[in-house]
């Protein structure tokens, strides 16, 4: 049993070694990406939306809900896969064919960055975007955003 875990050890350290760092990074990123779909649930939005704009409400509601917990699902078992798979190669997306690589957001609501300091500096002015009154509940409207 100790050989075979020695083995074992230098198996995945020279794995490790000649993986390189881009493609492992890239993969594991993208299953992080994926796995926490789950939580912000773009893929279900988006799926209502579309089968409601394309087929009427009744059917987003429905068909539309449907589609996109499956897909919220599949995209979420793929993050996981990629996750554990990390240092493996191949390091291209997979299950290409049913989703898109990257994570879709619905059209009416796409995603972009907060209106904070730390991504909107303003040298100029010495002040940037963010919350009015963070603290008090309703006061999170943004100073800077039209």
């Amino acid at each position: 049993m100790r050989h075979a875990t020695n083995f074992l050890a230098t198996l995945a350290l020279a794995a490790l070694f000649t993986a390189g760092c881009a493609g492992p990074e890239q993969k594991l990123g993208r299953g992080f990406n994926n796995t926490f779909e789950i939580v912000r649930l773009g893929e279900l939005q988006r799926s209502v939306e579309q089968a409601s704009i394309i087929d009427g409400p009744g059917v987003g509601y429905t068909y539309g809900v449907v589609h996109g917990l499956d897909k919220t699902f599949a995209r979420t078992g793929v993050g996981i896969y990629e996750i554990v798979t990390s240092p493996i190669p191949s390091y291209d997306p997979i299950f290409t064919s049913y989703l898109t690589p990257k994570p879709l957001m619905p059209d009416n609501h796409p995603a972009k960055l907060p209106a904070d300091p730390l991504f909107e500096t303003d040298a100029y002015t010495g002040f940037s975007g963010g919350a009015a009154f963070p603290f008090l509940p309703g006061g999170g409207f943004s100073v800077f955003d039209y």
